[in-house]
């Protein structure tokens, strides 16, 4: 006690102490996730499966359910209390009967798991047992939870409930979400680094220089490219360079005719040979 009336560091401790309740009675340390789930056979593979369902953990989904007259609500949490039911992992609501007490399908300190890359099948063992079918056993609930990357929290569906056997009942149920998807690994190669970085250059260069020319310079048209004369003295290179480099006939050689002149040709002097007529 003098240590909480004490000023500055008592007040201090007071207050992270108040805190720390808070955030322990919000849940906020409960880190357990998966952990709160005891396997009927604890293993390492199982226990791997399990925390890949990590951000699933103490969330409730329900489902609903018409068969004929009765209507039913399912609750299904990833270990921990579906609907507030201690134990359970699953439980079923009579929508007919409101005040009756739930049906726990599974239990969540009974859970079995298997999966593959893209899906989880989990299964709630030892729930309430059945009063006529299935020789009297105990219930189970098997929940596939497979990928789907635009659903994050998913929604809770039921698929049948099969109690026509003698014994290994079940209830089958299944849920989406996109905490079963492998995420991609985006590479980019460094041939695309440098295009990118390429591509921004020219775009700056391209954008700055056409507004120092317009806003600054007062060019007008295509004298508002930048460097207009350089690029145009570059094009006119490059086209003489292929021209050289392309064409296929041999300039050293000259041409095997001759073109025909267009200027007229000048008229050779008339010989005169009158004098050589005689007299």
């Amino acid at each position: 006690m003098q240590v909480v009336n004490s000023r500055g560091g008592g007040s201090f401790l007071l207050w992270t102490l108040v805190v720390q309740l808070v955030l322990c009675g919000s849940g906020v340390y409960a880190t357990d996730g998966t952990k709160s789930c005891e396997l009927l056979n604890d293993s390492v593979s199982e226990r791997k499966i399990l925390s890949r369902l990590e951000s699933l953990a103490h969330k409730n989904f329900t489902a609903e359910a018409k068969i004929g007259p009765d209507s039913y609500t399912y609750v299904f949490q990833l270990c921990g209390d579906a609907g507030g039911f201690p134990g359970a992992g699953l439980v079923q609501l009579d929508n007919n009967k409101p005040e009756s007490k739930p049906t726990v399908v599974g239990l969540y300190n009974a859970t079995e798991a298997m999966g593959g890359s893209d899906w989880v099948m989990l299964i709630y063992n030892n729930g309430d047992r059945y009063d006529a079918h299935c020789s009297k056993e105990t219930r189970r609930a098997m929940i596939r939870i497979s990928c789907k990357k635009k659903a994050d929290m998913g929604q809770l569906k039921v698929v049948s409930e099969d109690r026509q056997r003698v014994q290994d009942c079940f209830y089958l149920f299944e849920l989406d979400s996109s905490a079963m998807c492998e995420a991609v690994e985006s590479h980019i190669s460094a041939g695309s680094i440098i295009l990118i970085i390429g591509f921004c250059v020219l775009a700056v260069y391209l954008i700055g220089g056409f507004l120092y020319q317009r806003l600054i310079v007062g060019a007008k048209g295509m004298d508002q490219f930048p460097n207009y004369a350089f690029w145009v003295e570059v094009g006119n290179m490059t086209a003489d360079g292929c021209d050289f480099v392309c064409r296929s006939r041999n300039r050293e050689n000259a041409p095997a005719y001759r073109g025909v002149a267009t200027e007229p040709l000048e008229e050779e002097p008339e010989e005169r040979d009158d004098h050589l007529l005689p007299m």
